[in-house]
């Protein structure tokens, strides 16, 4: 662990709330393992593997990030993509990348000196996790929501981050972060252009970078040059007692019972917590509808899913 060492990453923590976007500052732009060279050479040890995941540049922001690949297939191999990232026309992500031993240090490098800050108001960091995203210029993330918080960061080329209240249930209805939580599908986070006009705009270059609450919608789109950025997630006491809630308020509406919101009635959310944490102990990873492993271990790192 890495608690003395100096801080990597840095935003306003007198003003830090886990629930509101924030941009970020950090010193992880010129770091060794977040260049090309290096990023090829794990892409090759994740050759074959669940780690690569990868689309051309058609897909457009109201592309289904779970049929993106599919749909839109980038048929490069990861050398050929990373080193002609310019030419691409692709966007390239390495998931879970502290399965890598050395990645792995490199994530704790950013987050231990942080997590005392984060804790004060956030406790019970767990489940972390590393993203690292090579885009060819002018290509769009397309719209979605994350299940953990996020810090983005810039490493290379500049990208416009597009970013939505996590509790704007006009961007993001109720219904599609319980079906998102219990089931894992994006069926119904549906993008539309009149979104931008509510947005959280962020223009980050290297040394930037933005804090992203649990399920805050999001899209982005590259500069002129090609891109690289780094994704930190984690989870907390709070964000695994949010999607219990919200797998249970899936349930009931799959049932025919209409649930008040997340957070409007105490009562109905701490039972349906303790019901979560019963199917969820009782069932395991393989509950149906199926749990996000970070409900069912509450370990240090993400298991790869």
């Amino acid at each position: 662990m890495h608690a003395g060492t100096a801080a990597l990453i840095d935003m306003d923590w007198e003003a830090f709330d886990p629930q509101r976007i924030q941009a970020v500052r950090h010193s992880l732009a010129d770091h060794p393992l977040l260049q090309p060279d290096q990023l090829v050479a794990l892409g090759k040890r994740f050759q074959g593997s669940s780690h690569l995941f990868t689309f051309n540049n058609n897909a457009g922001a109201d592309a289904n990030f779970d049929d993106v690949a599919r749909l839109y297939p980038n048929r490069r191999s990861v050398t050929d993509t990373v080193q002609g990232i310019t030419d691409a026309n692709a966007w390239m992500l390495l998931r879970h990348v502290q399965a890598d031993p050395t990645y792995r240090a490199l994530i704790d490098l950013a987050l231990d000196p942080i997590k005392p800050h984060i804790e004060r108001k956030d406790p019970g960091m767990y489940y972390r996790a590393g993203w690292i995203f090579i885009a060819s210029p002018h290509t769009i993330t397309p719209f979605h929501i994350d299940r953990n918080h996020g810090i983005l960061l810039q490493v290379h080329g500049t990208k416009k981050v597009y970013v939505w209240d996590a509790d704007d249930a006009e961007v993001c209805s109720k219904q599609a972060r319980e079906c998102f939580h219990s089931r894992h599908e994006l069926d119904q986070v549906k993008w539309n252009e009149a979104f931008r006009e509510r947005a959280h705009v962020f223009e980050v270059g290297p040394g930037m970078g933005v804090y992203m609450p649990i399920t805050s919608p999001h899209m982005v789109e590259t500069g002129d040059e090609p891109s690289i950025t780094i994704s930190l997630t984690y989870s907390t006491e709070a964000t695994r007692r949010n999607a219990m809630e919200h797998v249970v308020h899936d349930l009931l509406r799959r049932k025919g019972i209409t649930p008040p919101a997340v957070g409007s009635h105490p009562l109905l959310d701490r039972l349906s917590y303790a019901s979560a944490a019963t199917m969820i102990a009782l069932r395991g990873v393989g509950s149906r509808p199926p749990a996000c492993p970070s409900l069912a271990h509450r370990s240090t790192y993400a298991v790869a899913d």
